[in-house]
């Protein structure tokens, strides 16, 4: 099937007489015939057990995504930033490092930079333009994974995923891309060469800011065997009495994992009805990623002519700075956020923002409704000069994201709050 046909049926395939959309299991328990048969559960949770594991309805979305992104599994978790902690926490204790890109999201910034250095695993960071030489020197022996975003929130620069993911392959260590923005409708990471893919699927994927929830998907293609440094995934786990996962479950030993040991001590999985909502968000995906593409590029086409803005980005301009890459990863559209610059600096982005009329000023991104959020004061309060800097931000920037309005009208609204700078 096509992605659009995906969207509609991958996940859920109603039998003779079972209902056509899909049905939210609202229950945390289920019934067995047997003491035997939970225990050997406990053994080995291959069934729906409680729904801290698993959930009828959360697996139906999490088949659905998986092969949206071409996964070998996936596995929902209760927002974008327990995903993120689960992917990392899946492959490094206390003692490892990993590489990430420093233009990444600012609460992601703040996990990697504070939260994980206090559990005693370090991020080294890297620019995304860094070349192979600088990559190499900034690898260490305790290195586990390499992470980026596809695109990037909110200095909206593209993630050279195929050069990352052979640089990463060279020295036997996963690829993690975060494909939030872009979702798997505008690139698919895992055909480029990313081994695991994360979603904030409180964005695009649900699109109608109901619920929050995030996913990892598993793209099989890493093997955990070809070298000591994932012993994990290699010699028997006691806490599951000796499971070998690679053994066990092969591709999806990565997933497995994650849900056998992180999801049973964190507990981090979705409630059912959210997994519900998301769905029906996933179900118009490609849709709404046709239209905000669409509209984000005449809103910054508008954007590129007023004497008010410092500077625009948007990959899909023809300036950007990543053209080649937009058209190697994302000929398809670069998603509906742009961030700009007001001349002025943050007085007046703070005078612009506030004086608004249809859009949003909200603390989120990627709604079918148009926002706006001032980054250096909310996003990435915490982070230092020199990490705003790092990341492409600077004190007027503003992260607009463009919504499913009339496009005439969202420029109307632009254009009169550009009256008072």
């Amino acid at each position: 099937m096509k992605l659009e046909t995906q969207c509609l049926h991958a996940g859920y395939t109603p039998k003779n007489g079972e209902p056509r959309v899909m049905p939210i299991v609202q229950s945390t328990t289920y019934c067995f015939d047997s003491t035997e048969h939970i225990a050997q559960l406990f053994d080995m949770p291959t069934e729906y057990m409680y729904s801290r594991f698993a959930n009828p309805t959360c697996d139906a979305v999490e088949k659905k995504i998986a092969v949206l992104e071409g996964g070998a599994g996936a596995m929902l978790t209760s927002s974008g930033q327990a995903a993120t902690l689960c992917a990392v926490l899946n492959l490094c204790k206390a003692g490892d490092s990993f590489i990430a890109a420093t233009t990444i999201y600012g609460g992601t910034v703040n996990l990697f930079a504070v939260t994980l250095k206090k559990l005693g695993i370090e991020c080294i960071w890297v620019s995304p333009d860094a070349d192979d030489e600088t990559l190499q020197k900034a690898l260490k022996p305790n290195t586990k994974l390499v992470f980026g975003e596809t695109i990037a929130n909110p200095a909206l620069r593209v993630f050279d995923i195929e050069r990352f993911a052979s640089f990463a392959h060279r020295n036997g260590i996963p690829l993690i891309v975060d494909n939030t923005f872009a979702t798997p409708v505008l690139c698919r990471p895992i055909e480029w060469g990313a081994d695991i893919v994360i979603h904030s699927t409180t964005k695009y994927m649900d699109g109608h800011a109901v619920q929050g929830g995030g996913v990892i998907v598993d793209g099989g293609t890493f093997d955990w065997t070809q070298n000591n440094k994932f012993p994990e995934f290699t010699e028997p786990d006691e806490s599951y009495h000796g499971v070998i996962y690679t053994k066990a479950f092969g591709k999806q030993a990565y997933i497995i994992k994650a849900r056998m040991q992180l999801m049973r001590d964190f507990g981090c999985y979705p409630a059912a009805h959210s997994a519900f909502l998301l769905n029906l968000g996933l179900e118009t995906l490609p849709v709404r990623m046709k239209q905000y593409c669409e509209n984000a590029l005449r809103v910054a086409h508008f954007l590129e002519t007023s004497d008010k803005i410092a500077s625009i980005t948007y990959p899909g301009l023809e300036t950007s700075q990543d053209k080649e890459l937009v058209s190697k990863y994302l000929p398809e559209g670069c998603s509906g956020v742009i961030s700009i610059s007001i001349k002025g600096g943050r007085a007046a982005a703070v005078r612009f923002m506030d004086s608004l009329q249809l859009a949003s000023n909200v603390v989120h991104v990627a709604d079918i409704r148009t926002c706006v959020l001032h980054p250096a004061s909310a996003t990435h309060r915490q982070l230092t000069d020199e990490q705003l800097a790092a990341a492409g931000i600077d004190a007027g920037m503003i992260r607009l994201s463009v919504g499913l309005e009339n496009s005439d009208d969202i420029i109307a609204d632009l254009t009169q709050a550009l009256a008072y700078v």
